[in-house]
């Protein structure tokens, strides 16, 4: 079986959780690629302008690569007027493989546009991977940070069940070595978790620790969960979304162990402590949280 890498790669989502990381290792290994974003800048020759909305971007974007890191934006659910189309007018332009982040049982879930879209790659043949991750250790610097930096606290309708965080960077990893050898890993889906479930109390423990004051965790009810998101001034179909999300977690969704990206890597995954210890910082100004 065949090691050739596939190259240039486009990637979707550059600026996210993930894709950001995923740049960043292309670079530092040499791999040519393009971020497709919105709005490029002048200043930035690797962006491209690019927006699934706006079919006649894509042919420019996509043009001279061969790789595709494909990212299903959250706002987008109908991913048939958009993602799939572009995912076939991507391989008719000359890409050779694609990369997808799904979600962790997307294969059993007909709900998610997730799964809309790994059938379509399927359909079309088995020039992809389907990266399926479980829950994101990036979500306390993303949907938690101003629960946590403004009221000291983690609150979800979660209950206190154990959950398996992930780390993007290990995500980005696993797809970077996806594609140094697509060839050894056409038409697969791999399951990625972190090396295994712990209670909030380590991570609040690890945010304590990292921030220099207490940080706790309380479990919400849904309908109180659901009035502090509005007043937060989240969208009600997001509301909803992130509340089925964390409620389910009640049930041990988030707890599910797979040692397939620890086999991807060549090393255990990094643990939400480390994740922390790496990403978060206390600024002596104002004590809130930071990223290095």
């Amino acid at each position: 079986m065949s090691a050739r890498p596939v190259g240039p790669v486009l990637v979707t989502g550059a600026r996210g959780n993930v894709g950001r990381h995923l740049v960043e290792i292309l670079r530092v290994q040499g791999v040519p690629y393009s971020e497709a974003v919105r709005t490029p800048t002048a200043s930035d020759a690797s962006s491209v302008r690019f927006d699934f909305h706006d079919p006649t971007t894509w042919a420019a974007a996509l043009a001279d690569h061969r790789a595709l890191f494909l990212v299903r934006p959250p706002a987008i659910a109908d991913v048939g007027n958009n993602l799939n189309p572009f995912v076939k007018a991507a391989y008719e332009g000359g890409v050779e493989h694609v990369v997808f982040l799904s979600v962790i049982g997307a294969e059993k879930n007909r709900f998610v546009p997730h799964r809309k879209v790994e059938e379509h790659l399927q359909s079309l043949g088995d020039a992809y991977t389907n990266l399926r991750p479980g829950f994101f250790a990036q979500n306390l610097e993303t949907a938690y940070r101003l629960d946590i930096v403004e009221d000291g606290r983690i609150y979800l309708p979660a209950g206190h069940a154990p959950v398996n965080w992930i780390d993007a960077r290990d995500i980005a990893e696993a797809a970077a070595r996806v594609l140094e050898a697509p060839d050894a890993h056409r038409g697969r889906s791999y399951p990625l978790t972190g090396p295994g479930a712990v209670p909030w109390s380590e991570v609040t423990d690890a945010l304590s620790d990292a921030l220099g004051r207490t940080i706790r965790y309380q479990p919400a009810t849904v309908l109180g969960y659901v009035r502090h998101l509005r007043r937060r001034g989240v969208s009600l179909e997001a509301t909803a979304v992130q509340t089925v999300l964390h409620y389910m977690l009640r049930y041990g969704r988030g707890a599910t162990h797979d040692p397939t990206l620890e086999c991807l890597l060549g090393r255990p995954p990094r643990t939400v402590r480390a994740y922390v210890e790496d990403c978060w910082a206390a600024t002596p100004e104002t004590g809130a949280a930071g990223w290095r």
